[in-house]
């Protein structure tokens, strides 16, 4: 899952910051959190205005952050470890093969408009995701499902030969290409959520992504919250949800999204009170609180790595050789030490350490001699005659600070010079996803709790692989890790893929993420957790 940053532009910060202002009358006002104690609702700083709320369109965790309080899927997240609890499906039943799912979906299950959930909806959605022409990028996810590759590649035309059946209205049946050790944890991300299938069509969206279903007043959704509304730039506000299955256990009367796009401006409205819990902090400010204000700072960790794309296909990036220079004069240490501090480690392969029980065995090492040698031996010595290349990134302070200090690494060590590129979140996320970059910032944040999630997205024409590395031998590896039920051995070829992700270095891993964020006292069941999901269901705020 894409990660964003917040951007450095003031007008939308200063917009929300001052709608909300207007929000809290005069005289001694009344802030944010304390109306929001008081009443049930939840103010969130969300980083950046989401692309979309969508489920099938969806890539990012912004719109995974909405999306998630108004759509459930078939299992859902344990608050504390995010192990896989029942969700729609009440129960399921596992074949001894492990190639088939047999879900059992609650009676009382309702959309919010009141119309039941059913296993026809699922397979409906499945469908959709699945179907070439909507072009979803994340419609590799349901690859598990027996034929689904096929489908959505075009190998074969009817979906009824997918593994995705419905013989009644509560028996949803799922079977597999191949055993999937992590099955269950693929369906708590949002690509395997339903749509309402009535909305779908109503709105002409089956096959197109930007129709007007997800707007306040039209999204019909079966989780805990409904979308009340939505003003771009401004806020999203999503309430309790009454014909939710399991309403009861929802003690929030409201959560409020607030896309404050600048770090700075938002730890303003924090400490002003306009917020219970930040999706940053500024980098300047991290020293301050753990100083004067600990308890209200928090470093979690997070299964995510930071990381440079290369575009494989423009000259002299087609050269591993000269990908490699790049990625061996990066001063890691220095960054996580000095420019980051939040506890973030220096990352020297792809895969976060102990993703699901796997830790690469393949690295690489800072060394700038290697790296001037190659360089050299790719026509390039000390530098001369390298063209200036751009390095793009969403505009924000951290991703500017970095881009800055590996500049100047890039410069002293390799004589080469880079122009820095800054473009807005939308724009940005066009860019990469047309190969109109040379070097491109970039973050993954695990969308389970396995190396695949990791791996899986460089193969060969990968929705998100977006730097036309291609390598067979790399994609047989992990066809094989797909097939293969013994975990050592489905280790051992994902390890052996990611030495040639290494080798080849279509990417320059930087740093593996640490979420820090600044939350308030009031704010309750907000565990750590790895993918920093935090099922809002189960969330409290407390009066005092």
């Amino acid at each position: 899952m894409v990660l964003r940053k917040l951007k450095s532009p003031l007008f939308h910060s200063f917009a929300v910051v001052f709608s909300m202002m207007l929000l809290s009358g005069c005289g001694r006002r009344e802030s944010n959190v304390e109306r929001g104690n008081r009443e049930g609702i939840l103010f969130l700083g969300n980083g950046t205005e989401p692309k979309t709320l969508d489920p099938h369109i969806a890539t990012g965790v912004p719109e995974h952050n909405v999306i998630s309080a108004l759509l459930e899927g078939l299992v859902a997240e344990d608050p504390k470890d995010l192990h896989p609890v029942p969700g729609m499906a009440q129960s399921w039943d596992v074949s001894p093969d492990g190639r088939t799912y047999t879900f059992h979906l609650r009676s009382e299950a309702k959309w919010s408009n009141g119309d039941p959930v059913t296993a026809a909806d699922f397979v409906y959605s499945f469908r959709r995701m699945l179907t070439p022409a909507l072009a979803a990028e994340y419609a590799y996810m349901l690859y598990p499902l027996r034929n689904a590759k096929e489908f959505n590649t075009g190998k074969i035309e009817e979906f009824a030969e997918v593994g995705a059946k419905a013989p009644d209205t509560h028996t949803l049946v799922l079977e597999l290409a191949n055993p999937t050790p992590y099955f269950l944890q693929l369906l708590c991300h949002y690509s395997w959520w339903p749509v309402h299938p009535p909305t779908i069509e109503a709105f002409g969206a089956f096959l197109r992504a930007d129709t007007r279903w997800t707007h306040a007043g039209n999204f019909v959704g079966n989780g805990p919250f409904t979308l009340k509304e939505w003003k771009i730039n401004q806020r999203i506000v999503v309430e309790r949800n009454p014909a939710y299955w399991d309403a009861d256990t929802v003690t929030l009367n409201a959560i409020r999204f607030l896309p404050i796009d600048n770090a700075n401006t938002e730890e303003r409205a924090f400490r002003d009170g306009a917020l219970h819990v930040t999706s940053t902090v500024p980098l300047h400010r991290i020293d301050v609180y753990k100083k004067d204000s600990p308890e209200l700072i928090r470093f979690d960790t997070y299964l995510g790595t930071y990381f440079y794309r290369f575009n494989t296909t423009k000259p002299p990036l087609d050269d591993a050789r000269v990908r490699r220079a790049l990625a061996l004069t990066i001063d890691r240490e220095q960054l996580t030490k000095y420019v980051l501090k939040g506890g973030q480690s220096p990352a020297y392969h792809f895969t976060p350490p102990e993703t699901g029980g796997y830790t690469s065995r393949a690295r690489f090492h800072a060394d700038e001699k290697e790296a001037r040698r190659l360089l050299a031996e790719a026509g390039f010595p000390g530098g001369k005659g390298f063209p200036v290349l751009e390095l793009l990134y969403n505009t924000s302070e951290q991703h500017r600070t970095l881009a800055e200090a590996i500049h100047q690494m890039w410069k002293t060590k390799l004589g080469i010079d880079i122009r820095l590129v800054n473009q807005e979140w939308k724009v940005y996320l066009d860019s990469v996803r047309r190969m109109n970059y040379q070097v491109a910032r970039a973050s993954w944040i695990g969308d389970y709790n396995d190396p695949t999630t990791f791996l899986d997205m460089w193969v060969t024409e990968g929705g998100n692989n977006r730097t036309r590395w291609s390598n067979p031998m790399y994609d047989n590896l992990v066809r094989q890790a797909a097939a293969c039920r013994d975990q050592t051995q489905r280790f051992d070829f994902l390890h052996q893929a990611e030495a040639l992700l290494l080798e080849d270095m279509p990417i320059a891993p930087i740093y593996f993420y640490v979420r820090s964020m600044l939350i308030r006292p009031s704010v309750q069941s907000w565990h750590p957790t790895l993918l920093d999901h935090h099922p809002y269901k189960y969330v409290r705020l407390a009066k005092k």
